[in-house]
């Protein structure tokens, strides 16, 4: 570790533990989320906000959150925001609690000193440190993107929702994915996502400053300049309009699209509740498919 001790003390102590119970019945649990959800968060500001990542809190009947001292708090859903991935929880009781000030990553530079602090179990907190990798645009297979994420040579212990911290012990960023399985590295959402959001998020409960986005429920996968449906969600609106894994998306409304971050810009030019076609490939045929977006609020509840 090559931040100092006092500030890695300060960041452990306002990263939480997170325990969520989710009903068997809900989606969220029948895509490998399960229905015990253990992640991390941490406290942004001394009232008791927790910035999480939205995954933990996704039908969650019951929130745990275990600070740093082992004690233990009831946690109530304040936000879930699915374009960031981020969500907020408010704890039981009073405070004031140890907490982090955020910085927005444009203040960060590749080669940058950067260390992450994750929660395992109750108490127990992991850290280690590395470089900024990579500053720049992510998606991933199930329909999601961020403009900007950070990813960092560092170890994430926990399963998400720790904080990716610069040597000022300033959050940069949410822990959201460990790839540990495929390199020692983690990828976080930059703390602008929330900087900029706080307000809706806190007086909404969800982001009301950007136009929403229409979901279909889809996972996809870019080959050799196609885009490739590798699986649709039960009951989403893909599998009812009758996509099944394997298509090939040739277009979207008549656009022809060649990379997944290129579908995604098509679908999310529409909202939610407006149809359009997709052509695709099937069985050595083209077909096309219309296709109505929902929010994806509506499908997760």
């Amino acid at each position: 570790m090559n931040a100092s001790l006092p500030l890695l003390e300060r960041v452990s102590n306002a990263t939480v533990g997170i325990h969520s119970q989710v009903p068997a019945t809900h989606p969220s649990a029948a895509v490998g989320l399960g229905t015990e959800r253990r992640t991390g968060g941490v406290l942004v500001d001394p009232a008791g906000l927790v910035l999480t990542v939205n995954y933990a809190l996704m039908g969650a009947q019951s929130l745990i959150v275990t600070l740093a001292n082992g004690e233990q708090r009831q946690g109530w859903v304040v936000a879930q925001d699915y374009t960031s991935g981020m969500g907020l929880v408010r704890l039981d009781g009073k405070g004031p609690y140890p907490h982090l000030s955020l910085t927005p990553s444009i203040n960060a530079t590749l080669g940058e000193d950067v260390f992450v602090v994750s929660s395992v179990g109750n108490e127990e907190r992991r850290a280690d440190s590395g470089l900024i990798t990579y500053l720049g645009s992510f998606d991933a297979v199930w329909e999601y993107q961020l403009e900007r994420c950070i990813m960092a040579s560092a170890m994430n212990f926990g399963v998400g929702g720790g904080p990716l911290c610069n040597s000022k012990a300033e959050m940069l960023g949410l822990s959201y994915l460990s790839m540990a399985e495929i390199g020692r590295s983690v990828l976080a959402i930059p703390s602008e996502y929330y900087l900029t959001a706080r307000d809706d998020l806190v007086s909404h409960g969800r982001r009301t400053s950007v136009k929403a986005r229409p979901w279909l429920g889809l996972l996809s996968y870019t080959l050799r300049e196609h885009v490739v449906i590798a699986g649709v969600m039960p009951g989403g609106p893909g599998e009812k309009a009758g996509l099944k894994p394997g298509d090939v998306v040739l277009e979207i409304d008549g656009r022809s699209v060649t990379e997944r971050k290129g579908f995604y810009s098509a679908l999310w030019s529409h909202g939610p509740g407006d149809t359009f076609s997709l052509k695709i490939f099937r069985n050595n045929l083209v077909q096309e498919i219309d296709v109505t977006g929902i929010a994806v609020e509506d499908y997760y509840g």
